[in-house]
């Protein structure tokens, strides 16, 4: 069994001792792990002792309280991130100061946890810690470890797709015993539900197959002139329903033929990533504005759309591995946190940049650069 090195930063003893006792014990596991997880507790009760800490000895996991005699989290935070540590921080936080954990979770915090807190809400926190550590840690071996590493990384995500295939499972039994009687007008909302969750794992599976592609090395390319104003075009055609749906209208600006040497599955992923988000994350009766251009030697691609948007510390990390936005506009909306990692793989084959401008509540506009086409 591992040990995972666990911090507990807090003033108040209670806390302090009240985490050391309910993980002394626990352990997290999961089918895809080969070894089951314990933790090792340090405690500090304030941000000096903290950082003599973290400076002395590698850490996994920080829970970091805010309020603390002399300086504060989120100056601990700040140092963790200017020192590039490697470490998962989750801030503890009261019911009063939810404002300024969501601020730091802008700022580098992987999530809050708010006080007080049961022993359950505490495990299910760390567990779910965990497996993104896990996760976090296998995903930067897959360039080295070859098949096995592969294969783990094929189970973690197969054993994502179980609670949602059992959620489905249940509302189909609920209609075959017709539990809410005979009437299909009964169960609109558990069909309504079932075609979420098989839609969120449609994309899983998708994503899953693009990433493990790119990843292995083995994936086939075939480079040939592209008209990417007709792939985009395509692209477009297959999330109409999708759009429609959001009431979103999509446009194409492309006034000439726009030829790219290319590999079409990879100009599709990058495509139907960029569309779909476009479309996803805007509101209701939004736009989306698909730009194609080519200036000298350079093809560019933008989409804007005119949604949600993003703070401007959320775009540092966006393209990294199972990466997604947290927030009261994102909860509902799914996703597996690779498409745009995704992207930013397939870009780096070709020696192409892409770039985020992005403003909360006005939307987001993602830019690709191709150089040197002829």
């Amino acid at each position: 069994m591992e040990n995972l090195k666990l911090l507990v930063v807090d003033d108040e003893p209670g806390i302090r001792s009240g985490v050391s006792r309910i993980l002394e014990n626990y352990t997290v596991s999961f089918p895809f792990m080969d070894e089951d997880y314990g933790f090792t507790v340090d405690v500090a009760e304030t941000g000096e002792e903290a950082l003599e800490i973290i400076k002395s000895k590698p850490l996994d996991i920080i829970l970091l309280d805010n309020k603390l005699p002399g300086i504060q989290g989120v100056e601990v935070l700040e140092y963790i991130n200017q020192q590039n540590i490697d470490v998962v921080v989750v801030m503890i936080t009261s019911y009063a100061s939810l404002e300024l954990a969501v601020k730091a979770t802008r700022q580098g915090a992987y999530d809050f946890v708010p006080k007080p807190f049961t022993p359950k809400e505490l495990r299910a926190s760390v567990e779910t810690i965990t497996k993104q550590l896990f996760l976090r840690r296998m995903t930067q071996k897959l360039n080295t470890e070859g098949r096995q590493v592969r294969f783990q990384f094929l189970s973690v995500l197969s054993h994502e797709l179980k609670s949602p295939l059992n959620a489905v499972e249940g509302y189909l039994k609920m209609m075959q015993d017709k539990k809410y009687g005979e009437q299909i007008t009964e169960y609109m909302e558990m069909i309504d539900r079932s075609l979420h969750r098989v839609k969120g794992m449609r994309n899983l599976i998708m994503d899953m197959l693009d990433f493990t592609k790119i990843e292995s090395g083995k994936k086939q390319r075939k480079i040939k002139p592209l008209d990417l104003c007709d792939i985009s075009q395509q692209c477009v055609e297959a999330f109409q329903p999708l759009a429609i749906q959001k009431d979103v209208d999509i446009y194409i600006n492309c006034s000439e033929k726009i030829t790219l040497e290319a590999d079409k599955q990879e100009i599709e992923i990058i495509c139907n990533n960029l569309i779909s988000n476009a479309i996803k994350y805007n509101k209701n009766g939004g736009r989306v504005d698909v730009n194609l251009n080519k200036e000298e030697d350079k093809v560019i691609l933008s989409v804007e759309d005119t949604g949600i948007g993003m703070e401007p510390e959320d775009t540092k990390t966006l393209f990294e591995d199972f990466v997604r936005i947290k927030s009261e506009q994102t909860k509902d909306i799914t996703g597996s946190g690779l498409g745009l990692s995704i992207v930013k793989k397939i870009l780096d084959m070709y020696d192409a940049s892409i770039s985020i401008d992005s403003e909360p509540g006005k939307g987001s506009c993602f830019t690709v650069v191709f150089n040197n086409q002829a």
